[in-house]
């Protein structure tokens, strides 16, 4: 680790550590979490051509909803179960977890297992 003790710093530096191992290809593409203080946002990613397939966030998914979500936890699950219907409409069922560089616990946890429960693999 950088003696840098900057956490965005810290935390691009364990996301280019899982990208080295993790990438997307055309029939399991990588579904990527970026998480800020308000919101949450998920992407399914093919890195072989470098296109979003599907894409998902917390805005969206209170529009969805109709009306605001207020736990950080539930609105993850909502934009991980929105993500997990528009990848089953595109066809796809099958990703590769990105978590990009967070731990996997709270938010990102509760956007994973929502998109499982949704019908996504991984």
């Amino acid at each position: 680790m950088p003696r840098d003790r900057d956490a965005r710093k810290l935390r691009n530096v364990r996301h280019r550590r899982v990208r080295k191992k993790v990438s997307g290809s055309p029939e399991q593409p990588r579904l990527c979490v970026f998480r800020s203080l308000r919101s949450i946002y998920a992407q399914i990613i093919d890195d072989t051509g470098g296109n979003t397939l599907v894409a998902a966030s917390s805005q969206e998914a209170a529009r969805e909803a109709g009306a605001a979500i207020h736990p950080k936890t539930a609105v993850s699950t909502a934009v991980g179960t929105l993500l997990a219907q528009r990848a089953l409409a595109q066809g796809i069922s099958r990703v590769v977890f990105d978590r990009g560089g967070y731990k996997y616990h709270g938010r990102v946890k509760a956007l994973a297992e929502a998109a499982r429960e949704g019908g996504l693999k991984f």
